[in-house]
């Protein structure tokens, strides 16, 4: 019997690998500083995990609406407006089971075999297996993606069907301005193209001079092309809750609603209790958040200062830093996995190496983690290389 073709096709998470690894020899005993970690290290706050404790205790446990229930997606409108300047009706937000469910039901509702979708490098891993396993083309724009809205227009063809962007950006912590985004926009409307605008790291941007601003604000015609992706993963240190969620236009939310209803099903009815008390109750807990991996990021961002051969653009936003180690590869260790593979063997720190971001020439390090270990990771790196 043959199988699917585009899953057998799919590649798996190195990010996950090496992670699953580094899960192995903590088990065994061995000291291991992980720097592979996508999620906050904060625990869920208080408040959101009593919300769901009653919900148990109310037997809130039944189906709910595919598309979520109603004052969740009332509560996404007024976070959509009074964060983002975005005016949405409940029909148009869809909660999903996590941010990526979200994705892979938007790819899967607007790609038709061969659909082309432009993906910015460095890129979150996930995104050109979404894209195969809906039968599109991933198209990679301007290796490394730092000055990359020069390129979109040339790599648009007749194929192009959306472009997606992800600012703050899993790798780098890169933040879109808003003179970018208006270029991107005014391509997508001009090339009849749709925007999938991944913002799941809206609340992490740590600089006065950067700003996260939503595409789909940047006037009506960009806003009917534009899916808006966010969750309450990051911010709200929710990840193993898994909510997720769209905002579109009408006939848009209306087919993502009619898939997921299908194929998945409504989100965790428990986990949408938590997920509104985390969005109508205090956000004391984000602001902190953002604070402590502010102070996390400046600490990582100095000490790589200090070691030659690493690289990296300045991160404003996210969980990790993007660092090229170019000038370190020599004939022993030629590319970002043989750099992961032995500093994990020889001095117990994992991270991920950059070939699924885009470039087998860099790394990804995540400072969502203690000081305390970043400070001993980092004193075991400057070891391996001296």
């Amino acid at each position: 019997m043959q199988l699917s073709k585009n899953v057998l096709n799919l590649k798996a998470s190195s990010t996950l690998a090496i992670a699953a690894r580094a899960k192995q020899l903590i088990s065994q005993g061995v000291d291991v500083v992980d720097f592979t970690v996508g999620e906050p290290d904060s625990d869920t706050p208080p408040n959101i995990k009593q919300a769901a404790i009653n919900a148990i205790n109310d037997n809130f446990t039944r189906y709910t609406d595919v598309s979520g229930i109603l004052d969740l997606r009332a509560a996404i409108c007024n976070k959509l407006c009074t964060d983002n300047g975005l005016i949405y009706e409940p029909s148009q937000i869809v909660v999903s089971n996590g941010a990526k469910q979200a994705l892979a039901n938007t790819f899967l509702s607007i790609l038709n075999q061969g659909d082309e979708v432009i993906i910015p490098v460095p890129y979150w891993i996930s995104y050109p297996q979404m894209v195969y396993v809906a039968g599109g083309v991933p198209v990679y724009v301007n290796p490394m993606g730092y000055n990359f809205v020069d390129t979109i227009k040339s790599a648009i063809t007749r194929k192009t069907k959306a472009i997606i962007i992800n600012s703050p950006s899993n790798p780098s912590g890169r933040v879109l301005n808003k003179n970018e985004l208006l270029q991107i926009a005014e391509m997508a409307v001009s090339n009849d193209l749709f925007i999938i605008s991944d913002e799941i790291y809206e609340k992490l941007v740590f600089d006065r001079d950067a700003h996260h601003i939503s595409i789909a604000s940047l006037g009506d015609e960009i806003f009917e092309r534009t899916i808006v992706i966010n969750g309450l993963s990051k911010s709200y240190a929710m990840t193993g809750w898994r909510i997720g969620y769209s905002a579109s236009c009408a006939n848009v939310a209306r087919v993502l609603s009619y898939l997921q209803g299908h194929c998945q099903g409504n989100p965790n009815s428990i986990a949408q209790k938590a997920a509104l008390e985390a969005l109508v109750g205090s956000q004391d807990s984000v602001v902190s958040m953002a604070d402590s991996l502010r102070q996390r990021r400046d600490y990582v961002v100095e000490r790589l200062k200090k070691i030659p051969g690493m690289d990296f653009v300045y991160p404003q936003g996210g969980l990790s830093v993007f660092v090229d180690i170019s000038d370190l590869l020599n004939d022993h260790i030629k590319n970002g996995n043989d750099f992961a593979e032995e500093l994990l063997n020889k001095e117990n720190v994992s991270l991920v190496p950059g070939t699924d971001f885009g470039s087998d020439k860099h790394i990804r390090i995540s400072f969502a983690t203690s000081m305390e270990r970043i400070v001993e990771g980092f004193n075991r790196i400057e070891r391996f290389l001296s």
